[in-house]
């Protein structure tokens, strides 16, 4: 295992990180199974005027229980001693534009770094690209098609400059395939958390876009704790599943890193008898996967796990999350956490309540029923 004091970006994985799945038992779920009617005018196009002044529906899985809340509630649902973990990865601008050698234009979207100049990415072209395709960027950079890596494809970057600061040049912000506009001046600001502060995602880790200035005040005079882990959320979160059977969904990767000081800080947490709330499904999948034989320990390195309903969720005790897309692997996430029938109960209720919907939507403080095995 490699340790954060030591994190490899680039490393090897280990086995139980590694596209990790649930029991046997739930290998008979299909896609389809979670599906639910949305309507469009719910799917939130804009932020609100302010971070925490979001809605929040508070779902108690033991007893199969809404509450219709705000956001800056969040504090009285909370107790002294539990702690809150957020995800501080940054959003690079990692959308770019340029030719290839024909003419032809070709539009990049990256999916994640593998390295100072290469990564995986999506392309936008009339006629999908072969392996040694050239790329020319507005400024003259050479791309190269280096091969295909799954549904992407993987590229050099031919320049001395590290790829994260051209894309702070060059790049333009990603915003998800839903929001129907392109990203203005607001976005820069209001699609990144306020405490993010590691380079490397393509999309926020929206469950941390509720928090800002007064309502982390308001969480720290309660004596609630926060704790951070990185996880660079990749393009591959808004690729639709291609299998119906979950059983056969191969996930994306993306890279993590769960440091030794968070692990210390759960554990005293726990020895407390306070709770670990993860604000956003990213840190679930990185607090399970740094989790091995049912002990948390520190870990830096890639994941590829897939977390559905059979599948028990062991490193937190509460999940803060938004609301995610239909049939979505992030919706399988919630669902093994509180159960399929009533998360997708709570999802019929948020639809008839209006709440609005995906990054910019409103938000869900699941609260699971722990006595069931």
């Amino acid at each position: 295992m490699v340790v954060a004091g030591a994190p490899r970006r680039f490393g090897a994985v280990p086995s139980h990180a590694y596209n990790a799945r649930p029991a046997a038992a739930a290998v008979a779920l299909k896609k389809s199974d979670f599906h639910f009617d949305l309507p469009p005018e719910l799917i939130a196009q804009v932020p609100l005027a302010e971070r925490s002044a979001s809605r929040l529906l508070v779902l108690d899985a033991a007893a199969r229980r809404f509450e219709d809340r705000a956001l800056r509630d969040l504090p009285d649902l909370l107790a002294p001693g539990d702690l809150l973990v957020f995800n501080d990865t940054r959003v690079v601008p990692a959308r770019l534009f340029g030719r290839k050698e024909t003419g032809g234009a070709a539009e990049i979207l990256i999916e994640r770094l593998t390295g100072a100049h290469e990564a995986t990415a999506q392309i936008g072209v009339s006629k999908k690209p072969r392996e040694g395709t050239v790329i020319v960027l507005a400024d003259g950079t050479v791309v190269r098609v280096l091969g295909r890596d799954g549904e992407f494809f993987r590229l050099r970057f031919e320049t001395t400059e590290p790829l994260e600061k051209l894309l702070l040049r060059l790049g333009r912000l990603p915003l998800p395939p839903y929001i129907a506009r392109d990203p203005d001046a607001a976005d820069a600001e209001r699609y990144q958390t306020v405490f993010a502060r590691e380079p490397g995602a393509v999309a926020a880790p929206t469950a941390g876009l509720h928090f800002d200035a007064p309502l982390l005040a308001a969480l720290e005079r309660r004596g609630v704790a926060v704790g951070q882990v990185t996880l660079h959320v990749g393009a591959g979160t808004f690729q639709p599943m291609r299998a119906e059977r979950l059983d056969q969904h191969v996930m994306h990767r993306e890279w993590l890193n769960v440091g030794a000081g968070l692990v210390e800080k759960i554990r005293h947490t726990r020895e407390r008898g306070g709770r670990v709330v993860a604000v956003g499904t990213t840190v679930v999948r990185a607090l399970e996967t740094a989790t091995r034989d049912g002990v948390l320990g520190p870990y830096a390195g890639e994941t590829q796990i897939f977390i559905f309903p059979g599948y028990r969720i062991t490193s937190v005790d509460a999940l803060l999350t938004n609301f995610h897309l239909p049939e979505s692997t992030l919706l399988m996430l919630v669902s093994a956490l509180a159960g399929r029938e009533l998360i997708l109960e709570a999802y019929r209720h948020a639809v008839e309540q209006r709440y609005r919907f995906f990054s910019y939507g409103d938000a869900m403080l699941i609260l699971p029923d722990r006595g069931q095995p």
